[in-house]
């Protein structure tokens, strides 16, 4: 890596069709630190000697501060650390007096607490009288992070080195950098995130979907559990949560919870009642357990299961966490499961000892408990596959649905099949007979280890089936038990690079959940979840490679692959997966899809209208701005009209893989698509 920067060679970009997006950065400085894994997580790559208008000034030439104070106030954003000939040219100036840090307060999230692992000996900075503070030491008040603006640029000062990975030191970092002016180049709107309407009871669902969908959410996984039994408000509710998610282009899912059923079932049928090593009913944590074993509990619950499916307009269905309690595992009888009489009679049948027996004796026999755990997992994979088996019955009827499959990892802490039950090589072959989904949840245990677990999860989970595609990733965004820094729940810096190594890793990334997420986070969401294999930019050219797909900051008409390109809002591009490249258009296309919830395959437009193709597990949503006269889907007249939402109209289209043609009122035949 080069030294120094050339500062003549650095050239601030603005073109033309391009909204004020930032998408490379300079480095000034033989060590990088931790700056590619902080900038790289919301999409930003280092320039070699192109343009760019962001720099990370960690080293400064003696004598260069007038010149670097030229670039800001030509319009640069730099970044600088601690104590530099620039940061005192800017005003940012060390005292005698000193400061241990060790925890400050963020102006973003001021109640919460943030704790260095490492404490600094700092000087106590003097900073420029017009400078915006954006964090502070907690005891003394010392600023150690601020910003000024010179001309049209701004500097972002912080008073030591970020750490190590980047977020140990100061959480909001990227935040304050959006707020200087820096726009991430890239957003997807791919992930899925599970939602609890008991926190969102008394809300403006409106409102809620739009910034749902604005922080790159494609599907809710709503709880089920409380709409199981029939309830005039909560089904109202309900089905305003899933018409407003649909406007906004947003899948909705019903998320279970087997073998806990709902609050009035557990109320309703004592006698089905899970049991633990102790036969007490197994109401462990939020869940009340129910004995899924027995047939008659069985066969009440699936009929219940069916009823809530289609009783409403799901997207999709997610089993989750079907296995056993606890994370304990046999240590801790209060809390394991299950020992219902069916589960205790089968075993004894075919080992000749009651499980019970086993927590009964001052010390188990090894031997025969290993047995009980053996069996218990395959108990789980047996229910796991009957639960399949009923969710595919419905799908008869209900075609469209998506089918999701909720695991807990367990390659990655290979206890969790003694713990639980739970054991993927015995899950995953089913994806050969059955189409689903199977996302993987990272156990509470390894809620500690660093965003670089994603990869190595992912490569674990390889060898275990031919259907990497339907791998997907769940990420628990909570206060974790263990000892962690700077903050007990994964936010600002953390939380993106937790997400980008997700989205790189894994097809789909799922956050638990919606609520959880804390505000600052939202705006930087969709561009942490966007993944791109290239991305080079020369003036108002974009050159994009993507997995997935990608949106980018784009204003006007535009070419792809030399081809108008039709899918695009006022200021976002969406791109098909694979190599495009990007140019600037002469003429608007008359009719645009403005957001797209599938993947998107190929795009034309026409004078008189447009055509695409796309795939999708579940209902494909497509938002236009203007209402097709004609659709067909594969050739075939379409059935379903488009809806109003708002001033554009919203299309539900069928799940799989279709060609879909949009005509204006009064056009002929579109042209041929421009498929890849």
């Amino acid at each position: 890596m080069r030294s120094r920067v050339k500062l003549a060679s650095l050239i601030l970009f603005v073109a033309a069709s391009l909204p004020a997006a930032t998408f490379t950065y300079h480095l000034a400085g033989d060590d990088a630190g931790p700056w590619p894994q902080i900038l790289s997580s919301i999409g930003l790559t280092p320039a070699s000697g192109g343009p760019s208008n962001l720099f990370i000034v960690r080293t400064v030439a003696p004598g260069s501060a007038p010149q670097w104070i030229q670039r800001i106030e030509q319009g640069g954003i730099a970044v600088l650390e601690g104590d530099s000939e620039l940061a005192a040219a800017l005003g940012f100036k060390p005292t005698n007096q000193r400061v241990v840090i060790r925890s400050i307060v963020d102006k973003r999230a001021p109640k919460l607490p943030i704790v260095w692992e490492s404490a600094a000996d700092t000087p106590v900075f003097e900073v420029p009288k017009d400078a915006r503070i954006f964090a502070s030491e907690r005891w003394e008040g010392a600023p150690v992070m601020a910003a000024v603006r010179r001309g049209s640029g701004a500097a972002l000062w912080i008073a030591t080195a970020p750490g190590k990975e980047g977020y140990e030191r100061f959480p909001y970092l990227l935040q304050a950098l959006t707020d200087l002016g820096v726009r991430p180049p890239l957003r997807s709107e791919r992930l899925w995130a599970f939602f609890d309407g008991a926190y969102r009871s008394r809300v403006d669902l409106d409102y809620f979907a739009s910034r749902w969908r604005a922080a790159g959410i494609g599907a809710l996984h709503v709880a089920g559990w409380h709409y199981y039994e029939q309830n005039p408000e909560n089904d109202a509710y309900l089905r305003r949560l899933i018409e407003a998610c649909h406007r906004r282009g947003i899948l909705v899912y019903v998320w279970l919870e087997l073998p806990h059923v709902s609050e009035q079932f557990w109320t309703d049928h004592p006698e089905w009642r899970e049991k633990t090593a102790l036969l007490q009913d197994a109401q462990l944590d939020w869940r009340k357990l129910m004995n899924l074993t027995n047939r008659e509990c069985f066969g009440a619950v699936a009929t219940g299961v069916k009823d809530l499916i289609q009783r409403f307009d799901w997207d999709g269905v997610n089993l989750a966490e079907l296995y056993f309690e606890s994370l304990e595992g046999a240590a801790n009888p209060a809390r394991f499961t299950p020992m219902n009489a069916e589960v205790r009679d089968e075993f004894r049948r075919a080992q000749g000892v009651d499980p019970l027996e086993l927590f009964r004796s001052g010390k188990a026999d090894p031997a025969k408990l290993a047995a009980f755990l053996g069996y218990r997992a395959g108990l789980a994979r047996r229910q796991q596959e009957e639960w399949i088996g009923q969710i595919e019955s419905i799908r008869a009827s209900k075609p469209d649905l998506d089918f999701v499959l909720t695991h807990v990892d367990d390659r990655f802490d290979t206890r969790m099949r003694e713990l639980i039950g739970a054991d993927a090589a015995r899950v995953l072959p089913l994806l050969d007979q059955h189409d689903f989904t199977f996302l993987i949840e990272d156990p509470a245990t390894i809620w500690n280890l660093g965003p670089q677990r994603y990869p190595k999860i992912a490569s674990q989970y390889a060898p275990l089936t031919t259907h990497t595609g339907k791998l997907a990733i769940d990420i628990n965004i909570v206060e974790r038990y263990q000892d962690v820094y700077p903050t007990k729940q994964q936010t600002g810096t953390e939380l993106f690079q937790l997400v980008h190594l997700a989205a790189k890793a894994f097809p789909r990334v799922a956050l638990y959940f919606e609520n959880s997420i804390l505000p600052p986070d939202l705006p930087l969401l969709a561009s942490a979840a966007a993944s791109v294999d290239k991305l080079e930019q020369n003036g108002s050219r974009l050159v994009v490679e993507s997995r997935d797909g990608v949106g980018v900051p784009w204003q006007g008409p535009a070419l792809v692959n030399g081809r108008p390109w039709p899918v695009r809002s006022d200021d976002t591009l969406w791109l098909p997966a694979g190599s495009v490249v990007v140019e600037q258009a002469q003429k608007e296309s008359p009719l645009r899809i403005l957001d797209f919830n599938g993947n998107l395959r190929s795009a034309n437009a026409s004078a008189t209208g447009l055509e695409f193709s796309y795939q999708s597990n579940a209902r494909a949503l497509a938002l236009v701005n203007s209402r097709p006269f004609n659709i067909e889907i594969d050739g075939a007249p379409a059935q379903q009209k488009p809806s109003e939402s708002g001033s554009n109209f919203l299309l539900i289209l069928p799940r799989g893989q279709h060609i879909v043609t949009l005509e204006l009122a009064g056009s002929g035949l579109l042209g041929q698509s421009s498929g890849k």
